[in-house]
């Protein structure tokens, strides 16, 4: 592997690579073994995934601790080093623990129809959780919260906010971590997180850091400017996510990686709940074909 390579693709192959280690120990065909399996996914991924970021930054990898709780051991995986103590620190440890439960599961999006979709075929659990992984890396699912902070250094300084919003009234740019496909008002696992972004940047005394200045400035704007207000543009989970993230110190390529972590507690439990269905069988999703659609000619403008 290349010591650069990014934590996802590295995280993807390490969870298909479980395929084989735990070939014969994995029977899917009794409730059992589908526990069994389950709970492996869940307790190895926060380990997998900080294995992964060690070696994309070339540090030892460090294991994890049994006196440690499941978010306690993944900041301690992901921060200690072999020659100095690590404590972790219990307000950040609540506030990637919020930020995983609410991340754990949220319908039938892109990553989880992919699991759904390969445990139909009878596949290994560690194959169809490869499959969501690399699913979610994509930049249009698990990516959001790491758009938000490259909005947020594009706008550079809080002056420069009102002039932004003129070019997303405009269209011309787009306000990431605003507005959600699902909910038509107020996300409200983004009230949640709201409280706890605002916890984390006080207790980090972050008030002066740049990003931050813009992110607290561009939400109070939004939450009080009708023209976003009536269209229900509202700050998302994402928005508030991925500033407490780095206002914890992890670095943004980890940012789907945790989302990874989290969202495998629904995959398993999606995994389960089809493979314990009475009337399971393989997926077969339907495709229609409505006709060739017209051609768009984009019309040139006439010489006077």
């Amino acid at each position: 592997l290349d010591s650069n390579a990014h934590p996802m693709p590295v995280l993807i192959s390490m969870i298909g690579a479980m395929s084989a280690f735990y070939h014969e120990r994995t029977d899917i065909s009794d409730h059992a073994g589908r526990e069994a399996a389950a709970v492996r996914l869940i307790a190895k991924l926060p380990t997998l995934a900080a294995m992964s970021y060690k070696y994309s930054i070339g540090k030892p990898i460090m294991y994890p601790q049994n006196s440690l709780g499941f978010v306690e051991n993944f900041l301690y995986m992901m921060f200690a080093t072999p020659c100095e103590p690590y404590n972790v620190d219990p307000t950040l440890a609540k506030a990637l623990e919020t930020i995983m439960i609410l991340h754990a599961d949220h319908e039938q999006n892109a990553s989880t129809s992919t699991v759904r979709l390969a445990g139909s075929t009878n596949a290994s659990p560690f194959a169809c959780v490869s499959a969501g992984v690399a699913s979610l890396w994509g930049p249009a699912h698990g990516g959001a919260n790491e758009a938000v902070l490259t909005m947020l250094d594009e706008i550079g300084e809080v002056k420069n906010i009102p002039a932004y919003l003129r070019k997303t009234r405009s269209g011309s740019k787009r306000l990431m971590g605003f507005g959600h496909r699902v909910y038509k008002n107020f996300d409200p696992r983004a009230k949640v997180m709201r409280s706890i972004c605002h916890e984390v940047l006080k207790h980090q005394k972050l008030g002066n850091d740049r990003i931050f200045k813009i992110a607290v400035e561009l939400e109070r704007i939004a939450l009080k400017d009708d023209y976003y207000i009536k269209r229900k543009l509202y700050p998302n989970v994402d928005f508030y996510s991925g500033i407490v993230l780095r206002a914890i110190g992890i670095p943004t390529q980890m940012f789907t990686a945790i989302f990874a972590i989290a969202r495998t507690v629904g995959w398993v439990s999606q995994w389960l709940e089809l493979h314990n269905d009475p009337e399971f069988r393989i997926g077969r999703p339907r495709q229609l074909y409505e006709g060739r659609r017209p051609r768009q000619v984009k019309e040139t403008p006439k010489e006077k």
